[in-house]
Protein backbone atom coordinates (compact mmCIF):
# COMPACT_ATOMS: atom_id res chain seq x y z
CA UNK A 1 0.00 0.00 0.00
CA UNK A 2 1.38 3.26 -0.56
CA UNK A 3 2.63 5.75 1.93
CA UNK A 4 0.29 8.85 2.38
CA UNK A 5 2.50 12.07 1.87
CA UNK A 6 0.40 15.36 2.73
CA UNK A 7 1.74 19.06 1.76
CA UNK A 8 -0.25 21.71 3.92
CA UNK A 9 0.59 25.05 1.30
CA UNK A 10 1.43 23.03 -1.55
CA UNK A 11 1.09 25.73 -4.46
CA UNK A 12 3.68 28.43 -2.23
CA UNK A 13 7.14 28.23 -3.46
CA UNK A 14 8.35 24.95 -1.30
CA UNK A 15 5.00 23.48 -1.53
CA UNK A 16 4.99 23.64 -5.64
CA UNK A 17 8.84 22.38 -5.95
CA UNK A 18 8.69 19.37 -3.28
CA UNK A 19 5.30 17.99 -5.49
CA UNK A 20 6.97 18.09 -8.48
CA UNK A 21 10.13 16.65 -7.53
CA UNK A 22 7.78 14.16 -5.20
CA UNK A 23 5.35 13.24 -7.98
CA UNK A 24 7.65 10.74 -9.83
CA UNK A 25 7.61 8.55 -6.52
CA UNK A 26 5.58 5.80 -7.68
CA UNK A 27 5.53 4.16 -3.60
CA UNK A 28 3.17 7.69 -2.40
CA UNK A 29 0.08 8.87 -2.62
CA UNK A 30 0.62 12.57 -2.66
CA UNK A 31 -2.28 15.05 -1.37
CA UNK A 32 -1.62 18.92 -0.42
CA UNK A 33 -3.56 21.99 0.82
CA UNK A 34 -4.19 25.22 -0.89
CA UNK A 35 -6.04 28.64 0.46
CA UNK A 36 -7.63 29.66 -2.74
CA UNK A 37 -10.30 28.13 -4.36
CA UNK A 38 -8.70 26.87 -7.38
CA UNK A 39 -5.30 25.29 -7.50
CA UNK A 40 -3.59 25.23 -11.11
CA UNK A 41 -3.80 22.89 -12.84
CA UNK A 42 -0.61 21.68 -13.13
CA UNK A 43 -0.11 20.88 -9.53
CA UNK A 44 -3.08 18.29 -10.08
CA UNK A 45 -1.24 15.40 -12.00
CA UNK A 46 -0.52 13.25 -9.14
CA UNK A 47 -1.66 15.22 -6.23
CA UNK A 48 -5.19 15.53 -4.47
CA UNK A 49 -6.07 19.10 -3.69
CA UNK A 50 -7.76 20.23 -0.31
CA UNK A 51 -8.46 23.58 0.49
CA UNK A 52 -7.73 24.32 3.54
CA UNK A 53 -8.03 27.39 6.56
CA UNK A 54 -5.63 26.78 8.61
CA UNK A 55 -6.62 29.47 10.75
CA UNK A 56 -9.90 27.49 11.42
CA UNK A 57 -8.83 23.93 10.59
CA UNK A 58 -12.06 24.12 8.56
CA UNK A 59 -11.43 21.66 5.51
CA UNK A 60 -9.38 19.00 7.72
CA UNK A 61 -12.44 17.06 8.21
CA UNK A 62 -12.26 16.41 3.82
CA UNK A 63 -9.28 15.03 3.98
CA UNK A 64 -9.90 12.69 6.62
CA UNK A 65 -12.74 11.21 4.80
CA UNK A 66 -10.99 11.25 1.09
CA UNK A 67 -7.03 10.92 2.81
CA UNK A 68 -7.14 9.14 5.49
CA UNK A 69 -4.18 9.49 8.15
CA UNK A 70 -1.55 10.74 6.65
CA UNK A 71 2.21 8.79 7.48
CA UNK A 72 3.51 12.31 6.61
CA UNK A 73 2.79 15.68 6.99
CA UNK A 74 4.91 18.80 5.19
CA UNK A 75 4.23 21.53 6.88
CA UNK A 76 5.14 24.53 4.34
CA UNK A 77 2.65 27.12 4.84
CA UNK A 78 2.99 30.41 6.76
CA UNK A 79 2.79 33.91 7.20
CA UNK A 80 6.46 34.61 5.97
CA UNK A 81 6.81 37.96 4.76
CA UNK A 82 8.28 40.17 8.04
CA UNK A 83 6.80 43.04 7.32
CA UNK A 84 3.06 41.44 7.22
CA UNK A 85 3.46 39.71 10.08
CA UNK A 86 5.14 43.17 12.04
CA UNK A 87 2.12 44.96 11.04
CA UNK A 88 -0.58 42.31 11.77
CA UNK A 89 0.42 40.36 14.90
CA UNK A 90 -2.28 38.27 15.58
CA UNK A 91 -2.93 37.07 12.02
CA UNK A 92 1.00 35.31 12.13
CA UNK A 93 0.81 33.78 14.97
CA UNK A 94 -3.06 32.15 13.90
CA UNK A 95 -1.27 31.23 10.91
CA UNK A 96 2.35 30.39 11.70
CA UNK A 97 1.73 28.60 15.06
CA UNK A 98 0.05 25.30 13.11
CA UNK A 99 -2.76 24.84 16.15
CA UNK A 100 -5.56 23.24 14.41
CA UNK A 101 -2.93 20.74 11.93
CA UNK A 102 -1.52 19.58 15.51
CA UNK A 103 -5.07 18.90 16.89
CA UNK A 104 -6.11 17.63 13.55
CA UNK A 105 -3.18 14.92 13.75
CA UNK A 106 -3.87 14.37 17.56
CA UNK A 107 -7.73 13.37 16.29
CA UNK A 108 -6.53 9.77 14.81
CA UNK A 109 -6.67 7.09 16.99
CA UNK A 110 -3.59 6.28 19.15
CA UNK A 111 -3.68 2.45 17.98
CA UNK A 112 -2.90 3.55 14.21
CA UNK A 113 0.45 4.93 13.19
CA UNK A 114 2.07 8.01 14.28
CA UNK A 115 2.33 10.47 11.34
CA UNK A 116 5.95 12.37 11.49
CA UNK A 117 5.58 16.07 10.88
CA UNK A 118 8.15 18.02 9.40
CA UNK A 119 7.86 21.84 9.83
CA UNK A 120 9.22 24.24 8.24
CA UNK A 121 10.97 26.78 10.59
CA UNK A 122 12.89 29.81 9.71
CA UNK A 123 16.20 31.51 10.21
CA UNK A 124 14.70 34.29 11.99
CA UNK A 125 14.21 32.71 15.61
CA UNK A 126 18.09 33.49 16.27
CA UNK A 127 18.75 37.12 17.70
CA UNK A 128 21.54 37.74 14.79
CA UNK A 129 24.27 38.85 16.99
CA UNK A 130 26.64 35.97 15.90
CA UNK A 131 27.79 34.34 13.19
CA UNK A 132 26.93 30.65 13.19
CA UNK A 133 24.18 29.68 15.57
CA UNK A 134 23.59 26.10 16.17
CA UNK A 135 20.57 24.35 16.67
CA UNK A 136 20.76 24.42 20.51
CA UNK A 137 21.38 28.11 20.60
CA UNK A 138 18.93 30.24 22.41
CA UNK A 139 16.30 31.78 20.09
CA UNK A 140 15.86 35.43 20.87
CA UNK A 141 13.96 37.09 17.45
CA UNK A 142 13.69 40.34 16.84
CA UNK A 143 10.84 40.64 14.97
CA UNK A 144 7.07 39.29 15.05
CA UNK A 145 7.67 36.68 12.13
CA UNK A 146 10.62 35.51 14.31
CA UNK A 147 8.44 35.35 17.36
CA UNK A 148 5.93 33.27 15.07
CA UNK A 149 8.06 30.82 14.29
CA UNK A 150 9.36 30.50 17.69
CA UNK A 151 5.97 30.11 19.22
CA UNK A 152 5.46 27.88 16.56
CA UNK A 153 8.31 25.62 17.24
CA UNK A 154 6.91 25.54 21.04
CA UNK A 155 3.96 24.28 19.74
CA UNK A 156 5.16 21.33 17.60
CA UNK A 157 7.66 20.54 20.78
CA UNK A 158 5.23 20.42 23.08
CA UNK A 159 1.91 18.45 21.36
CA UNK A 160 3.88 16.32 19.29
CA UNK A 161 5.36 13.00 19.79
CA UNK A 162 6.96 12.31 16.41
CA UNK A 163 8.28 15.37 14.42
CA UNK A 164 11.33 17.71 12.63
CA UNK A 165 11.32 21.10 12.44
CA UNK A 166 13.63 22.93 9.92
CA UNK A 167 14.91 25.99 10.69
CA UNK A 168 15.44 27.17 6.85
CA UNK A 169 17.56 30.07 5.42
CA UNK A 170 16.72 32.28 2.41
CA UNK A 171 15.32 29.45 0.15
CA UNK A 172 16.16 30.19 -3.49
CA UNK A 173 16.17 28.53 -6.92
CA UNK A 174 14.01 28.19 -10.45
CA UNK A 175 10.15 29.56 -10.32
CA UNK A 176 7.87 27.37 -9.59
CA UNK A 177 5.44 25.75 -12.78
CA UNK A 178 2.69 28.27 -11.98
CA UNK A 179 4.92 30.90 -10.49
CA UNK A 180 4.48 32.45 -7.33
CA UNK A 181 3.41 35.89 -7.29
CA UNK A 182 6.43 36.75 -4.25
CA UNK A 183 9.66 38.28 -5.39
CA UNK A 184 12.49 35.56 -5.35
CA UNK A 185 16.39 36.79 -4.67
CA UNK A 186 18.03 35.65 -7.28
CA UNK A 187 15.77 36.59 -10.11
CA UNK A 188 15.33 40.23 -8.38
CA UNK A 189 18.88 40.44 -8.07
CA UNK A 190 18.91 39.80 -11.85
CA UNK A 191 16.65 41.85 -12.84
CA UNK A 192 18.03 44.37 -11.11
CA UNK A 193 21.59 44.13 -12.58
CA UNK A 194 20.11 43.99 -15.85
CA UNK A 195 19.38 47.62 -16.18
CA UNK A 196 23.00 48.29 -16.07
CA UNK A 197 22.45 50.92 -13.66
CA UNK A 198 24.14 51.36 -9.67
CA UNK A 199 21.83 49.68 -7.19
CA UNK A 200 22.22 49.03 -3.71
CA UNK A 201 22.67 45.89 -1.50
CA UNK A 202 23.52 45.59 2.02
CA UNK A 203 27.15 44.59 2.69
CA UNK A 204 26.30 43.58 6.72
CA UNK A 205 23.58 40.87 7.13
CA UNK A 206 24.40 37.70 6.63
CA UNK A 207 22.56 34.65 5.74
CA UNK A 208 23.33 31.05 4.43
CA UNK A 209 20.85 30.98 1.65
CA UNK A 210 19.56 27.41 0.38
CA UNK A 211 19.26 25.93 -3.09
CA UNK A 212 15.35 25.10 -3.11
CA UNK A 213 16.46 21.40 -4.38
CA UNK A 214 18.70 20.87 -1.38
CA UNK A 215 15.56 21.29 0.89
CA UNK A 216 13.44 19.05 -0.58
CA UNK A 217 15.96 16.71 -0.89
CA UNK A 218 16.44 17.01 2.91
CA UNK A 219 12.60 16.39 3.36
CA UNK A 220 12.38 13.41 1.28
CA UNK A 221 15.43 11.86 3.14
CA UNK A 222 13.53 12.60 6.22
CA UNK A 223 10.17 10.77 4.58
CA UNK A 224 11.72 8.02 3.54
CA UNK A 225 13.86 6.95 6.70
CA UNK A 226 10.41 7.45 8.17
CA UNK A 227 9.04 4.74 5.91
CA UNK A 228 11.44 2.51 6.08
CA UNK A 229 12.15 2.31 9.87
CA UNK A 230 9.40 3.49 11.52
CA UNK A 231 11.60 5.51 14.29
CA UNK A 232 9.89 8.39 15.69
CA UNK A 233 11.93 11.49 15.82
CA UNK A 234 12.12 14.82 17.90
CA UNK A 235 14.34 16.67 16.24
CA UNK A 236 15.41 20.56 14.91
CA UNK A 237 17.90 21.00 12.68
CA UNK A 238 19.15 24.31 10.59
CA UNK A 239 18.86 24.08 6.76
CA UNK A 240 21.15 26.28 5.40
CA UNK A 241 23.51 26.87 2.53
CA UNK A 242 27.51 26.07 3.13
CA UNK A 243 28.22 29.74 2.03
CA UNK A 244 27.54 32.45 5.01
CA UNK A 245 27.14 35.44 2.69
CA UNK A 246 25.74 39.41 2.90
CA UNK A 247 22.96 40.76 0.13
CA UNK A 248 26.12 42.64 -1.58
CA UNK A 249 28.09 39.11 -1.92
CA UNK A 250 24.84 37.30 -3.31
CA UNK A 251 24.15 40.32 -6.00
CA UNK A 252 27.71 39.52 -6.54
CA UNK A 253 28.15 36.26 -7.40
CA UNK A 254 24.90 36.71 -9.84
CA UNK A 255 26.92 39.30 -11.53
CA UNK A 256 29.66 37.30 -12.06
CA UNK A 257 27.77 34.34 -13.25
CA UNK A 258 25.88 36.38 -15.60
CA UNK A 259 28.76 38.82 -16.55
CA UNK A 260 27.44 42.14 -15.35
CA UNK A 261 29.57 44.79 -14.11
CA UNK A 262 29.98 44.27 -10.12
CA UNK A 263 30.64 47.77 -10.20
CA UNK A 264 27.09 48.60 -10.08
CA UNK A 265 26.82 47.30 -6.49
CA UNK A 266 27.16 50.19 -4.16
CA UNK A 267 27.68 48.43 -1.18
CA UNK A 268 25.27 49.82 2.08
CA UNK A 269 24.74 49.33 5.69
CA UNK A 270 21.37 47.67 6.12
CA UNK A 271 21.01 50.09 9.20
CA UNK A 272 20.35 53.05 6.38
CA UNK A 273 17.37 50.76 4.54
CA UNK A 274 13.88 51.20 6.18
CA UNK A 275 12.15 48.33 5.97
CA UNK A 276 9.23 48.74 8.36
CA UNK A 277 10.62 45.76 10.24
CA UNK A 278 14.05 45.22 12.25
CA UNK A 279 16.35 42.77 10.59
CA UNK A 280 18.60 40.52 12.41
CA UNK A 281 22.45 41.04 11.32
CA UNK A 282 24.17 37.90 11.31
CA UNK A 283 21.86 34.53 11.22
CA UNK A 284 24.04 32.55 9.31
CA UNK A 285 23.83 28.61 10.76
CA UNK A 286 25.73 26.15 11.41
CA UNK A 287 24.27 23.01 9.55
CA UNK A 288 26.94 20.48 10.57
CA UNK A 289 24.16 18.19 12.57
CA UNK A 290 22.25 18.29 9.47
CA UNK A 291 24.95 17.39 7.27
CA UNK A 292 25.80 14.21 9.92
CA UNK A 293 22.42 13.28 10.51
CA UNK A 294 21.32 12.96 6.89
CA UNK A 295 24.63 12.31 5.24
CA UNK A 296 23.78 15.00 3.05
CA UNK A 297 25.97 17.58 0.63
CA UNK A 298 24.49 20.98 0.19
CA UNK A 299 25.09 22.67 -2.77
CA UNK A 300 27.30 25.71 -2.60
CA UNK A 301 25.54 29.81 -3.33
CA UNK A 302 27.54 30.05 -6.40
CA UNK A 303 26.68 26.32 -8.34
CA UNK A 304 22.75 26.98 -6.77
CA UNK A 305 22.75 30.20 -8.54
CA UNK A 306 24.18 28.80 -11.72
CA UNK A 307 21.71 26.46 -11.65
CA UNK A 308 18.90 28.99 -11.09
CA UNK A 309 20.22 31.18 -13.81
CA UNK A 310 19.79 28.55 -16.02
CA UNK A 311 16.51 28.35 -15.98
CA UNK A 312 15.96 31.58 -16.88
CA UNK A 313 17.61 31.57 -20.28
Amino acid sequence: MNKRVLIIGGTGYLGQHLLQQSSSDLLLSLAFTHHSSSPPQTLLLNALPFQLDLQTGRGFDQITHQFGQPDVVVNCAALSVPRACETDPALAMSLNVPSTLVKWLSSFPETNKSTLLIHLSTDQVYQGTKSFYKEDDETLPVNVYGKSKVAAEEYVSNNCSNFVILRSSIIFGPQTISPVSKSLPIQWMDGVLAKGQEAEFCHDEFRCPVYVKDVVSVIQILIDRWISDGKKSQLVLNVGGPDRVSRAQMAETVARVRGYNTSLIKQVSASSVDRGVKSPADISMDISRLIETLDFTPTSFEDGVKLTIETLK
